[in-house]
């Protein structure tokens, strides 16, 4: 699973133009023998001057309802290596209230879920881009870290960092540490229509070190990619993305990746009773998604298909391996330019058995899950807040593997806010 101590839209601006009318005096009756005065037309407006076009950063990506700052801060590189650079960021908190927590969890948290400032060069030949500061990762159905453990446990304060050579407005390439290519929710909680990530989340990487080629032809969009997968520090990974986009409303993508060799790295940190950046079964297994995304106001629809398959371990006890199939829809609803209504609804269940020696990926071999999600949002600005419920069943589990302190429990629910500015 995605564990702890286990990256995009711009805003229109408007044009306005002024007209002037010419006017045209007459003379009165009273003095219809007298020359007619000639009235000199007032002199035309000037035009008034255009709105500044939005400059506001497509990365890190957001797929809403919180919106990028379409006026961000940037400076000129003073030594002039960089030309202009960009300087954005979030600073959010959140807390929340929650039923049945897993071990090492509690009733209550309050924590920082990002403090984040990211420089970014987005022009040229040469470009870069640097995320920096702390984070967490609420996701459903599995123990809250704070940030500082996520942090210092998972990514380092650099979660995000990578050059990239763009010699065409087609083609560029990008090393270092790269937000995955799969799945349909990203890593920081500003980036998604809900503060928690999904159960299919939970089964994909974050983020990944390596190489990644980008290439765009017409309304295909394609990019490949050779990583460390869950963060391995083994790079053995190929993924891939397509997306075509249809239309200015439809974009359909197929995302694949997969381990060609076998990592043994953290093999045993998956028998731990905390949370890991590197599990071995996922690390060792293969991914794919087809993603649907409908994006015209006030709608926005992305229900996407997820399918996983994981090696068996003798040593983890697993004489078998597993597999997942899992589907979820999410969506937003805008009522407006402040306030927005998303919601998300997921299922997944897992091949095998406890009997049979299948690997364990979810709540036990075998196991299914369903779960709910409700997120309003007000954004003022820069300034935002958004609560949140949400709801997770194991539809079937095995004992000591689900909810609650001793696994034992089939349900969890969970009330959280989060309130900040995404500068």
């Amino acid at each position: 699973m995605k564990r702890i101590l286990r990256a995009e839209r711009p805003v229109g601006a408007a044009v306005f133009a002024a007209a002037a009318a010419w006017q045209l005096g007459a003379a009165s009756s009273a003095f219809a023998q007298q020359p007619v005065p000639v009235v000199p037309p007032p002199p035309i407006a000037a035009p008034a001057p255009e709105a500044p076009a939005s400059t506001a950063m497509t990365t890190p990506s957001m797929t809403g309802p919180l919106v990028a700052n379409p006026n961000p801060y940037s400076f000129d590189d003073p030594f002039g290596y960089f030309g202009k650079i960009y300087v954005t960021g979030a600073i959010t908190g959140l807390a929340l209230v929650q039923s049945n927590p897993l071990p090492g969890d509690h009733l209550f948290r309050g924590d920082a879920s990002n403090a984040q400032v990211i420089a970014q060069k987005t022009d040229g030949l040469f470009q870069f881009y640097l995320q920096a500061g702390m984070y967490s990762f609420p996701t459903l159905g599995t123990p809250y870290v704070s940030a500082w453990r996520t942090t210092g446990d998972t990514f380092t304060p650099l979660p995000v960092g990578y050059v990239k050579l763009a010699p065409t407005d087609q083609f560029s390439i990008q090393a270092g540490k790269l937000p995955t290519l799969i799945g349909a929710e990203y890593a920081f909680t500003f980036q998604n229509m809900n503060i928690e990530r999904g159960l299919l989340w939970n089964q994909e990487p974050i983020i990944s070190r390596g190489v990644q080629a980008n290439y765009t032809l017409g309304p295909l969009a394609l990019s490949a990619s050779l990583n460390d997968g869950f963060y391995s520090d083994s790079y053995n990974w190929l993924t891939g993305s397509a997306a075509w986009t249809i239309n200015k409303e439809n974009t359909l993508t197929v995302v694949g990746g997969g381990n060609f060799d076998h990592t043994d790295k953290n093999a045993v940190s998956t028998m731990l009773p905390v949370v890991v950046k590197t599990p071995f079964f996922q690390n060792n297994g293969s991914i794919f998604n087809i993603i649907y995304t409908y994006n015209a106001a006030p709608w926005t629809i992305t229900p996407y298909f997820q399918y996983t398959t994981v090696p068996r371990n003798l040593f983890l006890g697993a004489t078998k391996g597993a597999e997942t199939y899992g589907g979820a829809i999410l969506a937003n609803y805008s009522f407006n330019d402040n306030v927005n209504l998303a919601g998300r609804a997921e299922y997944i269940s897992t091949s095998g058995s406890l009997a049979s020696g299948s690997a364990n990926v979810l709540y036990g071999p075998g196991s299914a899950a369903w779960s709910l999600t409700l997120t309003p949002t007000y954004q003022e600005g820069i300034f935002f807040v958004r609560e949140e419920v949400s709801y997770v069943q194991a539809s079937s589990f095995t004992p000591g593997f689900a909810f609650g302190k001793s696994g034992g429990a089939r349900s969890q629910a969970r009330v959280l806010i989060e309130a900040g500015i995404v500068f």
